[in-house]
C-alpha cells in the first residue's frame, strides 16, 4: 500500500557519498540522462539534513521553472472552479511564486507567520511513522524535484508541485494545519502497525483526496486532487460516499489510477467534528474495535 511518504523511486547511497535515484523503466525520465542526473543531485541535498538547519538550495533549470509556471497557471484556473474557499483563501495568503519553483526554505518562511508549518527535505523513502508523527510538530516532509518536462501534467510520484501547490497551500490555512497536527499526534499515540495504517488511510481519504459540499456544489480540498491536472476534472464523477471514519480507515485503494471512491464532508465543521475528533482521541483499542465493525 502506498502512503504519502513511500516514494516509487528508492534512493541508494553510493560509497563516494553520492546518491542514485532508482527510476523504474516506465518512469517518464528513465531514458533521459540529464533528468536522472538532476534527480540524483536534488536527492543528495536532503541526505544528512538535520531538522532546524536551513534547507539546502536546489538550483533549478529554466526548463524546470517552465514546468512549474505552466502547471501553476493551469491549476489556478481549475482551483477557482473546483477548490473549496478555505483553500483559495489560504493560497492567496501564502502567495506562492507563479513563474518559478520556490525553494522549500522560502515556502517555510511564508508559512511560518500563517500557521507555523515548515518543510523537511526528503531524498526518498521516509518511514511511515516518522512522516506522520512530525506533523504534530508542524513539520512536513517534501521532495524537491519536479516532474519530467515531457509530461508536465503527470507524475508517477509526489514531486514539489504536489508537495507545495497541494499541501503547501493547504498548510497555509490554520484550520487545515490544525488537522495535520492532530493526524501527527494520532500517529505518535498509536503503537501497532495496523492502527498506524488506519490513521494514514483516514489521512489519505481526507487531506489527500477529500471532497466537501459548499452550498449545492461538491468541491475538493484534498492535496492529491488539487495538485492533479486530470483528477481535479474527474472527482465529481466518482463513487462519492458519506464521511465515515471506519469506512475510510478500512477501504483499499489503488494509487496507480484516479481514486474512484471518495468521502464527502458536509462542511468544514463536519470534517473537524468527525475526522478531527477521531485523530484527537483515537488509540489502538479504539481502532481495533472500529476495524472489527467494518
Amino acid at each position: 500500500m502506498f502512503e504519502e511518504a513511500q516514494y516509487f523511486a528508492p534512493v541508494a547511497a553510493n560509497e563516494d557519498g553520492s546518491v542514485t535515484v532508482e527510476l523504474a523503466k516506465s518512469h517518464p525520465g528513465f531514458a533521459d540522462p540529464v533528468y536522472r542526473a538532476r534527480r540524483n543531485a536534488i536527492a543528495g541535498l536532503a541526505v544528512g539534513y538535520t531538522r532546524g538547519e536551513p534547507i539546502p538550495h536546489a538550483e533549478y533549470s529554466d526548463e524546470e521553472h517552465e514546468v512549474w509556471s505552466l502547471v501553476t497557471r493551469e491549476l489556478a484556473a481549475k482551483h477557482r472552479k473546483y477548490a473549496i474557499s478555505e483553500f483559495l483563501d489560504a493560497a492567496e495568503a501564502l502567495g506562492l511564486p507563479k513563474d518559478r519553483i520556490p525553494q522549500l526554505e522560502e515556502v517555510s518562511e511564508l508559512l511560518k507567520p500563517l500557521t507555523g508549518f515548515r518543510y523537511i527535505p526528503a531524498a526518498g523513502l521516509v518511514p511511515l511513522r516518522e512522516f506522520y508523527s512530525v506533523l504534530a510538530d508542524s513539520f512536513f516532509h517534501s521532495t524537491q524535484y519536479i516532474r519530467h518536462h515531457s509530461v508536465p501534467f503527470y507524475t508517477p510520484e509526489p514531486d514539489v508541485i504536489h508537495e507545495v501547490i497541494g499541501h503547501g497551500n493547504t498548510l497555509a490555512s490554520e484550520r487545515f494545519a490544525a488537522l495535520y497536527r492532530l493526524a501527527g499526534q494520532a500517529a505518535r499515540r498509536v503503537e501497532t502497525a495496523e492502527a498506524l495504517e488506519f490513521v494514514s488511510k483516514v489521512f489519505w481519504f481526507t487531506l489527500e483526496f477529500g471532497v466537501m459540499r459548499e452550498g449545492r456544489e461538491l468541491k475538493a480540498y484534498g492535496a492529491g486532487i488539487l495538485s492533479s491536472y486530470g483528477e481535479i476534472e474527474e472527482f465529481r464523477g466518482m463513487d462519492i460516499r458519506p464521511l465515515d471514519v471506519t469506512a475510510m480507515g478500512t477501504t483499499v485503494y489503488d494509487i496507480t489510477k484516479y481514486q474512484d471512491v471518495l468521502f464527502e464532508a458536509a462542511s468544514f465543521d463536519h470534517l473537524e467534528d468527525v475526522v478531527g475528533q477521531f485523530w484527537a482521541s483515537c488509540d489502538d483499542e479504539m481502532i481495533a474495535k472500529l476495524r472489527t465493525t467494518a
